[in-house]
């Protein structure tokens, strides 16, 4: 019989953590799948943050590390100099880098180190209780904003991307989003870019995918896709907004 589908070598047989509905095991499968098409199997290196995902070293089938919260893209920096021909990413949430971790992450961009970061925007902090994030929208509510997020308390929403795309050591920034197919396939290949990139020596690349969270969000995993679609994607336009491989760039 022919084979139609086999799960790619590059995540373990563990069974996800998730809570039903989450997109982080999409993602685990697109970085995995990306990882072995690229025949990058033995240079991989990825770095676990604290949040959903600190138990991201228990799936992807690769030297992985565990960083303390925020500092991913710190010891990402320090694996990569010490292994130039290593395929090095991060996978970080929304508060490990848009919040404990900002400084970390501008600082690795500006110098330009060649990394990747995977960067999981569900707009909330999902495994501490549901706090605003960085990322909360403006009126959303959260466990310590059970108002709505205010934009005169707390100003606006961080657009990561946007703020990245202009440091010069940054080479590729790209928005993905997890709410159809198509888009899961557009975000397959933003990530293939991003390593890539990293992999000629062309500096520091980011993909931003927007997440669902329908535990903390309080909604169906059906009605976390619509929410997404209807309400983070205005705010969090999808899109290239950096990209330094195009020749004579």
């Amino acid at each position: 019989m022919a084979v139609v589908f086999e799960k790619t070598k590059m995540l373990t047989d563990a069974e996800f953590h998730y809570c039903p509905g989450c997109t982080h095991g999409v993602i685990h499968r697109l970085v995995a799948e990306v990882i072995d098409e690229m025949g990058l199997q033995e240079k991989a290196v990825g770095i676990a943050p604290v949040g959903c995902a600190v138990f991201a070293y228990n799936y992807f089938n690769c030297d992985m590390f565990e960083a303390a919260h925020g500092r991913a893209p710190a010891v990402a920096t320090g694996i990569k100099r010490a292994r130039t021909d290593a395929c090095v990413f991060t996978y970080q949430g929304d508060g490990d880098l848009a919040s404990i971790g900002t400084a970390e992450i501008v600082h690795a961009a500006h110098r330009g180190e060649k990394i990747t970061t995977i960067f999981v925007n569900n707009a909330i902090y999902g495994m501490t209780g549901g706090q605003m994030a960085p990322t909360t929208l403006v009126g959303q509510k959260t466990t310590t904003s059970p108002y709505g997020r205010d934009e005169a308390w707390c100003g606006k929403p961080l657009r990561v991307s946007e703020m990245l795309a202009t440091i010069e050591g940054s080479a590729y920034i790209e928005r993905v989003a997890l709410n159809n197919n198509a888009n899961i396939i557009r975000a397959k290949k933003a990530i293939r870019k991003a390593f890539e990139c990293q992999m000629s020596g062309k500096g520091f690349s980011m993909i931003e995918i927007l997440s669902t969270c329908p535990t903390n969000w309080g909604l169906s995993p059906v009605e976390a896709m619509k929410w997404l679609e209807d309400n983070m994607i205005p705010y969090y336009p999808l899109g290239v907004f950096k990209d330094k491989t195009k020749e004579g760039e």
